[in-house]
């Protein structure tokens, strides 16, 4: 088992190495607009998985996908050339659903924040359903005693 410091430090330089590869290009024309978010290294450091978004349409996506999958072996070679680690890590692409649960999370604020307005809306012509204070409240002492006197006097 690696240092998880090291591990960390081998998946940003993985991360680095991929994003300059495909910042000069693969010939493959499938591959979008693609950005690398993210790389976690396995604790032996054997494995690495490669998260990535792409900018466009649910086919631009497909077809990116397919053309990462496609340089998955050159792109190995070249971070195994650029890294100091004994062993070349295997890589796997996965992309990544950041944006559609950034985009859920901002319909679920939008909603709720609709329902709140709409609450505050009611809540402002709202009327009590009985007293305004239905909670009976003790007498003080002060005011038995006054009464008990005024008995007393009359007598």
């Amino acid at each position: 088992m690696a240092d998880p410091a090291r591990a960390r430090k081998l998946a940003d330089r993985i991360k680095e190495i991929i994003a300059k590869r495909l910042d000069r290009g693969l010939r493959d024309p499938r591959l979008g607009f693609v950005t690398i978010t993210d790389v976690q290294v396995t604790g032996d450091l054997q494995h690495a998985t490669v998260f990535y978004t792409v900018y466009g349409t649910e086919q631009e996506r497909e077809d990116s996908a397919a053309a990462l999958k496609a340089a998955t072996g050159m792109l190995r070679s070249e971070v195994g050339k650029n890294i100091t680690a004994r062993l070349t890590p295997t890589l796997e692409f996965q992309l990544d659903a950041i944006p559609e649960n950034a985009a859920h999370i901002e319909d679920l604020l939008r909603e709720a924040r609709q329902r709140d307005t709409e609450v505050a809306g009611l809540a402002a012509g709202a009327a009590y359903a009985g007293d305004e204070d239905p909670y009976v409240k003790p007498r003080s002492l002060d005011e038995d005693d006054d009464d008990a006197d005024e008995d007393d006097d009359e007598e």
